[in-house]
């Protein structure tokens, strides 16, 4: 195996050895970190300690046997499910508007969208805060969505962005030649084309939304404090282990949601 060529060029993968070595070391010096907290999630102590002195469900039963997590729970979920709707539609426009657009000042428009990327989230999370503060936005649902979606928005578009560079425009041309408005054309020819390329974005859009953390610290609260910000309560107030099987779940559930996003786009380049 290794004498058999890695690559057109006739590269064995003998003398690409050390580079899968060094990819592997750089995969478990990312990844162990994250995994060490599954045993944790499943230890019997009160405290995060590792290895676990014992075995226990103890903390998963703390989890879905407390109302203030399942209330935080439904927030973070109910505000992942608007904020992959309203991201998707938003950004899947933006990408179809880049495309078809001719216009140096449309390009351009494409690095504004992904804004969102390049700030730090703790310099949008201050901004936000104070712009709500005014509006009256703050600790409200609404708010939790429009500021997710503002961060998801990125993500969608260089993922749609990717599908529609693949699809020829001339098919919605043929549509719209015949009778059909862009609109329709868009909705009946190119949307059911790149569908692979907006699911996936939209599950990305959720798992953005889920995951997000700091603009929470500043707007989410009350009755609609999200997951994340009372997982970092618990772990600022008191080194309360639930916030290990909650993590775990989330760990689970976004690897789940990445590698269905990851099967999509991969069964629909083979097609």
């Amino acid at each position: 195996m290794l004498s058999s060529p890695a690559t057109d060029t006739q590269i064995t993968h003998g003398r690409r050895l050390w580079l899968y070595v060094l990819v592997g070391l750089i995969l478990v010096f990312l990844v162990v970190p994250s995994l060490i907290i599954i045993p944790l999630s499943f230890s019997s102590s009160r405290l995060l300690a590792f290895p676990p002195p014992g075995w226990s469900l103890r903390w998963y039963e703390a989890f879905f046997g407390s109302l203030e997590w399942r209330s935080a729970t439904v927030t973070s979920f109910s505000a992942a499910f608007l904020t992959m709707i309203l991201a998707t539609a938003i950004g899947t426009l933006a990408a179809y508007s880049l495309r078809v657009s001719q216009s140096r000042l449309f390009q351009a428009a494409f690095i504004v969208f992904l804004l969102p990327m390049m700030i730090p989230a703790i310099l949008i999370a201050i901004g936000v805060f104070l712009l709500y503060a005014q509006l009256g936005l703050n600790n409200t649902l609404l708010g939790i969505v429009l500021a997710h979606t503002v961060m998801a928005i990125p993500f969608v578009v260089i993922t749609v962005a990717a599908g529609l560079r693949s699809y020829d425009m001339n098919q919605e041309m043929v549509a719209r030649s015949l009778g059909a408005s862009r609109p329709w054309a868009f909705l009946t020819i190119t949307l059911p084309q790149i569908k692979i390329s907006v699911i996936s974005a939209a599950l990305l859009a959720f798992i953005t939304s889920l995951d997000e953390v700091v603009i929470a610290l500043f707007i989410a609260g009350g009755d609609n404090m999200t997951l994340t910000k009372r997982m970092f309560n618990a772990l600022r107030d008191e080194i309360d282990p639930t916030i290990a099987a909650i993590s775990t779940l989330l760990l689970l559930l976004s690897a789940i949601l990445l590698a269905t996003s990851q099967f999509l786009q991969k069964g629909s380049g083979r097609r």
